[in-house]
């Protein structure tokens, strides 16, 4: 039974032990009858309940029972008497009932309890409270039969219910304890298992049972001054209610001691499960990040292995792999909490080798994977980096290349040769870049095909078309790089083709304009007809060289434009030919050659002149006949110096100025003089010195024509004329 099943039956204090011993070392039991009607069955229960305290020691040396019936009456007492025979007759030794003073004498003669011994069990006597202390020491009476042993009902009952909780609860732990570390003892294997948690918590009860015990042992003994609270105490110890053999102090010291023992253990065995529970959950937890890294993660990264056909293509699957690190990236974390988690468990130190091994296998484990996939990832972002500049390199080449079929394509139509020049510039640099770009394009695509080679691994297929992918591309660049190389070859050669073409009509042009040049010096210049034969005989070989630089010039402006003309065919721009340079050409050579021919004809006349004249100076005996062959010469050649040059057209030009053929004229008549003085002279020999008539008028004749006009300025003109003709001849003979 405990206390706290009929605490409130406990509370009425019908009963109690107080700690008190008779002279046999008995305990005292009191019973203090009050003036109200005593519930027999309660007082029943607090006697079943407080014989139950005392150890089979003590309960083997008897019981001494005081009832106070000094305010309850006799029928009560007896009652309690007899209900004692019941309860607890082979315990009871003594049964002390005090009676009032002179208040039962009448009664006694009706009811001995002496006589009552043999069939009661024990011994009852009367006693007046004034006379207890013959039978018990008043060291070991409470204070209510006049003794000095000091007792707190109240105080008792609650150290009792501690006391009866903690034996409970300490006992009810001690077995659970035991059960619990049993059992870890009989499945020590078992790492999942849940440590089996006690109905009360072990702190709790130790300290709950500390905190007993200490009472205990400060309230055993009292040593102090008065401490008895009556006369007889004299210093010696007084006894309490809670002495050893009532609440069992070594009873709590050893559920204390137990309890300590068991909860140590049991806080080794929560230890070793808590840490076989944190391998557990580390296992489950590394095998949940392995199993998603070898599984759905790699799934992830096998799913996502093309490489795009294009810098958009290039950058959603960049941000898909972003996305799939995100993933990964949760993982990872959790592979440093259990990497972190790990550490700290092989860092306790107390681990056995089988624990020691495991772990560290576990964490190769992981770290093989996590160091794996995370090496995958990065591979696999290498190859999109390589993808999205190779894909952009390619999509630039293109443009470059489009740019340079739109240039090509479009028609060439430049004014002159200076943009010619300036497009064929404008054009190899724009192959220099193609080439530039190509060059770039393989390079990174060379990067490209070594990272994806070395990331695909042993997926062939992906590889393979990956592979086949990046090849296709540079090879279609190489072949639209070499088709635009092709079309660039034609249309340099087209350009080139175009600058000859515009040199040739500008050469031509200008062969044109030197011939003009050359025909201007001619009619301008070209006057003189020599003093004499021999100076006549020069000019006549200067007119040839000159005429001779005349047609050259005017063969090498027809090469030029027969050249254009093909030219023309072969760049099949029908609409672009010669226009008037030919015409303009023709036109100039003909008047060149009329007037080169009459040039000619005019130092034949002279020369034919000269050399008369020169043959009849020179002969003593000269006869007529050649005299009127040099006068007939000389005649002509003035009458061809008169004469102006008729062009093919019609149009008619003079050889250099009035003053330059009046010089030339009068050269002439100064040697026709000079003849006809030696036709004088031979006559005056012929007839003795006798002039004739027709001889006066031959002089007058020659006076006239000697005394011209304009004679005089010819002759200060002729040599600035004829030093600027010389210097015009020798540059274009120098051209």
């Amino acid at each position: 039974m405990e206390a706290s099943s009929i605490i409130d039956v406990l509370n009425k204090k019908l009963a109690f032990l107080s700690g008190g011993k008779d002279r046999r070392s008995g305990l005292i039991l009191s019973i203090p009858l009050g003036c109200d009607q005593t519930s027999m069955d309660e007082l029943s229960d607090t006697l079943d309940y407080l014989l139950g305290i005392p150890s089979e020691k003590c309960k083997a040396r008897g019981f001494t029972v005081i009832v106070d019936g000094r305010r309850s009456q006799w029928n009560t007492v007896k009652t309690v008497v007899l209900m004692l025979q019941n309860v607890i007759p082979a315990e009871v030794s003594l049964v002390c009932v005090v009676k009032p003073d002179e208040f039962w004498d009448k009664k006694v003669t009706h009811f001995c309890f002496w006589k009552e011994k043999d069939r009661l069990g024990f011994e009852v006597i009367l006693v007046s409270a004034n006379k207890l202390t013959r039978y018990i020491e008043p060291s070991q009476l409470t204070c209510d039969f006049g003794g000095t042993l000091d007792y707190d009902h109240g105080d008792w009952l609650g150290k009792r219910l501690v006391f009866e909780k903690f034996t409970k609860e300490s006992t009810s732990l001690l077995d659970q304890l035991s059960i619990i570390n049993d059992s870890d003892k009989s499945a020590p294997l078992d790492k999942s298992a849940d440590v089996v948690l006690p109905s009360f918590d072990p702190e709790t009860v130790l300290q709950t049972g500390h905190e007993l015990l200490s009472e205990l042992q400060q309230r055993r003994f009292d040593v102090s001054e008065g401490g008895g609270g009556g006369g007889g105490g004299q210093g010696a110890p007084a006894w309490r209610p809670m002495e050893e053999e009532l609440l069992a102090q070594p009873q709590v010291v050893k559920l204390l001691d137990s309890l300590r023992e068991k909860y140590t253990r049991y806080q080794e065995v929560c230890r070793q499960r808590s840490k076989r529970s944190q391998i557990h959950d580390v296992h489950a937890k590394v095998m949940q990040v392995v199993t998603w890294l070898q599984g759905p993660g790699s799934e992830l990264l096998k799913t996502h292995r093309a490489i795009g056909d294009s810098v958009r293509a290039a950058q959603a699957l960049q941000q898909k792999h972003e996305e799939i690190e995100s993933q990964h990236s949760e993982w990872f974390a959790v592979y440093v909490e259990l990497n972190q988690q790990i550490a700290v468990l092989l860092g306790g130190g107390d681990e056995d080798d089988e624990e020691v091994g495991e772990l560290k296998a576990l964490q190769r484990q992981l770290s093989d994977v996590c160091y794996q996939q995370a090496a995958q990832l990065e591979s696999r972002q290498n190859v999109l980096q390589a993808a999205h500049a190779f894909h952009a390199a390619a999509q630039e080449l293109s443009q470059q290349l489009d740019a340079l079929l739109g240039t090509l394509c479009a028609d060439v139509a430049p004014a002159d040769g200076s943009q010619i020049q300036h497009g064929l510039k404008l054009l190899e640099e724009k192959l220099r870049s193609v080439e530039a770009g190509l060059a770039s394009l393989r390079q990174k695509g060379a990067l490209l095909l070594e990272r994806t080679c070395a990331h695909e691994g042993e997926v062939a297929d992906e590889q393979r078309d990956n592979v086949g992918q990046i090849r296709d591309v540079m090879d279609d660049m190489q072949m639209r790089k070499q088709r635009c190389e092709d079309m660039v070859d034609v249309r340099r050669l087209k350009m080139l083709q175009m600058v000859q073409l515009f040199k040739c009509e500008e050469d031509a042009s200008q062969a044109v304009d030197w011939l003009c040049e050359l025909l201007d010096a001619l009619l301008k210049t070209h006057v003189r007809l020599g003093d004499d034969g021999r100076d006549t005989k020069a000019l006549m070989d200067k007119h040839r060289k000159f005429v001779d630089v005349a047609q050259s010039t005017y063969d090498y402006g027809r090469q030029l434009l027969q050249a254009t003309v093909v030219l023309c065919q072969s760049l099949r721009c029908a609409a672009r030919s010669s226009g008037d340079t030919l015409p303009r050409l023709n036109r100039v050579w003909k008047q060149f050659a009329v007037s080169a021919d009459e040039r000619q004809h005019r130092l034949q006349l002279a020369l034919a002149f000269h050399r008369r004249a020169d043959a009849v100076l020179e002969d003593e005996r000269a006869e007529a006949e050649s005299l009127d062959e040099a006068d007939a010469s000389a005649k002509a050649l003035l009458d061809r110096l008169g004469m102006p040059v008729i062009f093919p057209d019609g149009s008619e030009q003079r050889f250099g100025s009035s003053g330059s053929d009046a010089a030339a004229a009068e050269r002439v008549r100064e040697r026709l003089l000079l003849v006809e003085e030696r036709r004088l002279q031979l006559q005056e020999a012929e007839v003795g010195g006798e002039p004739r008539p027709h001889d006066e008028s031959l002089h007058a004749t020659l006076d006239v024509i000697g005394e011209e006009p304009g004679e005089k300025e010819a002759e200060d003109e002729e040599p600035e004329e004829q030093e600027e003709a010389d210097s015009r001849e020798q540059d274009m003979l120098q051209c």
